[in-house]
């Protein structure tokens, strides 16, 4: 049976008119959150538009629109270049022992500053481990060389001083991921504790007063209420984390790199600065970026896709 237009109009009108109550119910919302819109419009989506020089023989002189079309001639070029899957390698490594090593440590320390009951204890530890986070990687840089060189660095001084060989942390192919991974996890992980914080704060104290009456000890409580009450929070960082595995940390590279660890330490985002900003190869350097992109974003919609089929909501 056809319903009539006019019952169809209706419907419409009331969407519409749902639709602009609510706008205006939320208007103060909204307008935080136009900064951000703004802000990845113009810095994120609007340069988007370069991407085009990937497909082009880019010329500085005719301008992108100018610029002869080639189609995927640089990407041809590049699935050719043994130095490309090296540093395509490098990545995925340096990515996945950063996700392995450093994604769960957060949640760790979360757990145990909340298991804390001296208020000055947990605050005084917070603190200490966020201040890593505020100092750039040029900095932190400066310090891990003063620390590690082998030459003045003060722990090869300590090593020297029991009668023990120095240890290139920082020049030896062996052991420069690992000083990488282990300096990115102790700039970093204690920021990354405070979201698991504040979904820490949200769960119902009633529940471990019950688990208490029950008998349940401390590591049953944090098994059974804390760890389901914030696997939403969990699944939700892991899938973003995973959307992101193609970036191995471009400034903490760039910033300890030399080129006698270039076949472990080059990635792809490095490989594209000297490329595109160094050799002026920026059509090559656009594939190299779009290519990475496109890893990243099918990545996130399997790891999302994985999340939903398990019965837990993703991040859309």
């Amino acid at each position: 049976m056809s319903v009539p237009m006019t019952t169809i109009t209706r419907k419409r009108q009331l969407r519409k008119t749902t639709f602009w109550k609510r706008f205006l119910a939320n208007r103060y919302l909204y307008a935080m959150l136009l900064p951000a819109l703004v802000y990845y419009t113009v810095f994120h989506y609007v340069p988007m538009y370069g991407a085009l020089i990937a497909f082009k023989q880019f010329s500085i002189t005719k301008g992108i629109m100018g610029s002869p079309w080639v189609g995927f001639q640089h990407f041809t070029y590049l699935f050719e270049l043994e130095k490309f899957w090296q540093v395509f390698w490098n990545t995925i490594v340096i990515s996945l022992y950063r996700l392995i090593f450093g994604f769960p440590l957060p949640l760790i320390v979360a757990i145990l500053l909340n298991e804390a009951r001296k208020i000055m204890f947990k605050r005084t530890v917070q603190t200490i481990i966020y201040l890593p986070h505020f100092i750039s990687w040029v900095i932190m840089g400066g310090l891990l060389i003063s620390l590690l060189s082998t030459d003045q660095g003060a722990v090869n001084n300590a090593v020297r001083s029991l009668s023990g060989e120095p240890i290139g942390f920082l020049t030896d192919e062996r052991i420069f991921r690992s000083t990488l991974v282990g300096s990115m996890i102790w700039k970093e992980f204690g920021w990354n504790t405070i979201i698991y914080m504040a979904a820490l704060a949200g769960l119902n104290p009633q529940l471990y007063e019950a688990a208490v009456m029950d008998g349940a000890n401390r590591w049953r409580r944090i098994w059974h209420i804390t760890l389901p009450g914030i696997r939403g929070t969990i699944i939700i960082l892991f899938i973003l984390r995973i959307g992101s595995l193609m970036e191995a940390g471009f400034e903490q590279i760039f910033v300890l790199y030399h080129p006698g660890v270039y076949r472990v330490a080059d990635i792809i985002d490095t490989y594209v600065y000297r490329i595109g900003l160094t050799e002026g190869r920026y059509s090559l350097a656009a594939a190299v970026g779009l290519f990475k992109s496109a890893i990243n974003f099918t990545l996130l919609i399997v790891a999302n896709w994985l999340s939903r089929a398990l019965g837990e909501q993703g991040v859309y």
